[in-house]
């Protein structure tokens, strides 16, 4: 005999709460972002974060994610366009520094980019994450998207491969449906943009045995205006079984904005994430924050 709940002042069904993944994209790139992270992981408003391994600080902020082994998704986010590699890229780092995303995406697109040294750079990456929490990351993305780029996708799934053979971590699809998008009606020539740079990833990443997100948001112009409520609201509208939105919450100092332009929109970010606000609109939209595998 199966048990129906129901509301006790109508009757009607009650619904269980839809589960989404949101993940705070960035931990490890500074103390302050990874502070505010752990903060969030540890209310469980995050179903996890990606981290930074060739960032200077990973090996010390990479602790403090133990308590969240096995509880909330702890992901590689390969970086390719911020810092030095962690080990000799001639081609795409001469100089031991990696180059600006427009520079990665022109090599990308031309066919100039090293295949097997993105392969090694991202294997070492892994290693990183690997030795400073003993552990294989649970998923894979990339810092401004660039694990989808051509080549850079193709070196990513060369890489998993060969660091373990058969090992498939859940990968992100930073796309989604035209009509989705539109709905939405957030920051979309960016979305779109980048839908069309992902365009395939996601079929090439199941044809070889890898879960995927089927819907994609969080897209941001990071104005820090006081509407990023607002625009989280939209991001979990048109949402698919795997729906997987993005953020990047996090303590703006003088650290953050010697290395990246978003600073204050971190602020704003965490500041609702971690407010009584967040949970009533989870309340309200009949949603949940949950890990990839607690989804459909």
């Amino acid at each position: 005999m199966s048990i129906i709940l129901t509301n006790h002042t109508d009757g009607l069904p009650i619904m269980p709460p839809v589960p989404f993944i949101l993940i705070a994209d960035d931990y490890g790139l500074t103390e302050g972002v990874s502070r505010a992270i752990c903060a969030l992981l540890d209310k469980g408003r995050l179903s996890g974060t990606g981290a930074m391994t060739n960032q200077p600080g990973w090996p010390l902020l990479a602790k403090d994610l133990q308590p969240f082994f096995d509880k909330r998704d702890l992901g590689l986010h390969l970086t390719l366009t911020l810092g030095a590699p962690l080990g000799e890229m001639p081609n795409l780092a001469p100089n031991g520094v990696l180059p600006t995303l427009g520079r990665l995406l022109s090599g990308s697109l031309t066919g100039q980019l090293s295949r097997l040294e993105i392969t090694q750079e991202i294997m070492r990456q892994m290693g990183a994450f690997q030795e400073h929490t003993g552990r294989l990351p649970d998923f894979i993305d990339g810092h401004q998207h660039v694990h989808v780029l051509p080549i850079v996708r193709a070196a990513l799934f060369d890489a998993i491969e060969r660091f373990k053979p058969g090992w498939r971590p859940w990968l992100r699809a930073p796309a989604d449906h035209l009509g989705a998008i539109m709905a939405r009606g957030t920051t979309v020539g960016k979305a779109l943009f980048i839908a069309l740079l992902a365009q395939g990833f996601a079929l090439s990443a199941k044809k070889r045995g890898f879960r995927v997100n089927d819907s994609f948001s969080g897209v941001s112009d990071f104005k820090a205006d006081g509407g990023f409520a607002l625009d989280f609201r939209r991001y979990l509208l048109v949402s698919g079984k795997h729906h997987l939105v993005m953020c990047h919450p996090g303590h703006s100092d003088e650290a953050l904005a010697a290395l990246d332009p978003v600073t204050k929109a971190r602020d704003e970010e965490f500041a609702f994430f971690n407010s009584d606000a967040f949970d009533a609109l989870m309340v309200s939209m009949n949603m949940r924050v949950a890990r990839f595998n607690e989804t459909a």
